[in-house]
């Protein structure tokens, strides 16, 4: 396994970050999310692989794939070994407050996780996109007292404008609290927006990247065309992801597959290789389901693409419409 620092901090994470969005209760909006039983086996061979670093969300399946990420990582592993990061700010409750990046909600919802994860502390606390409806000075403050209380160690962004996230940095060094120190985007080799300004900023500023869906809800690890899993058939978020340009899409996928049959390795290698290389790119979330897709990630990590090669992955991608950023 390869390890990195996360962004500018000294802590170092593996260059595969699992993520645990698929592990949870199964139930009618997430079909395809796998039970506690499925999921422990995944967990512990993403350790014995030398994975140290793990992304949840207390949203996600309503909290259990906190639950199930906090039982496994104690069965398999001693805490101070692995970095867990989790998120605030989608709705957990239906009242007022049950949602945001509020002071109320932020020193809610950090018990809460830290309670379904079984720990006293997150090593990356991050915020689950921007809240329109909250001033950024009060999140951030809000933030820098969870650092100072001893409940997370590193606070993180997730997609929003660049604006936005400059802003914060500003704003947190003007008030000496803590500063974000990664960007969890939406940015793979079908989507990337986050090439115009993101990137950029986090490069200068010293934001470790995390990006997620890197292989845009597995489009990018199968022929064009190829049947669809059961999650990608009842994922209704990526429709709204991947819904315009199927032309150029088409193209690029082929063009993963040219470079993928030439080196005889999976399409997923060569999609997550490409990002692997890209500047500020920390540790990609990858979500896995099956033994394959472990293996994959971790075989990426060894394809080095030639300038060649990347040039004729890139040529086909053509502008798309910002998505991702609720």
């Amino acid at each position: 396994m390869q390890y990195q620092n996360l962004g500018s901090a000294g802590v170092k994470v593996s260059r595969i970050c699992l993520g645990c969005l698929t592990y949870g209760r199964p139930s009618d909006t997430h079909p395809w999310t796998l039970n506690e039983e499925q999921a422990r086996p995944s967990i512990q061979r993403a350790l014995e692989a030398g994975i140290n670093f793990f992304d949840t969300a207390n949203v996600y399946s309503a909290g259990s794939s906190e639950e199930i990420l906090g039982r496994a990582l104690r069965d398999f592993a001693r805490r101070d070994e692995v970095v867990i990061a989790t998120k605030v700010r989608s709705p957990m409750r239906k009242d007022p407050n049950g949602e945001g990046l509020s002071r109320k909600a932020i020193m809610a919802e950090i018990d809460a996780s830290l309670k379904r994860l079984g720990t006293d502390y997150v090593d990356l606390y991050q915020i689950h996109r921007w809240d329109y409806s909250t001033s950024i000075e009060e999140t951030l403050e809000a933030l820098h007292d969870v650092v100072k209380a001893g409940k997370a160690l590193y606070i993180g962004a997730s997609s929003m404008y660049a604006w936005q996230f400059c802003k914060a940095l500003y704003v947190a060094r003007e008030h000496n609290w803590t500063r974000f120190i990664t960007m969890q985007n939406h940015l793979n080799l079908l989507y990337r927006e986050e090439e115009r300004e993101m990137l950029g900023l986090c490069v200068s500023e010293g934001i470790g990247v995390l990006p997620w869906s890197p292989l845009a809800r597995g489009r990018l690890a199968r022929p064009w065309g190829q049947q669809a899993t059961e999650r990608s058939g009842n994922d209704g978020f990526a429709q709204t992801l991947y819904a315009t340009s199927e032309e150029a899409d088409r193209r690029v996928v082929e063009a993963v597959g040219k470079v993928a049959t030439a080196r005889g390795v999976p399409y997923a290698q060569i999609a997550l290789a490409w990002l692997l290389q890209k500047p500020a790119i920390v540790s990609p979330v990858v979500g896995t389901s099956k033994p394959q897709h472990l293996d994959d990630a971790l075989a990426a990590l060894d394809v080095k693409l030639s300038a060649d090669e990347i040039t004729l992955l890139e040529a086909p991608y053509v502008p798309h419409q910002v998505a991702g950023f609720v």
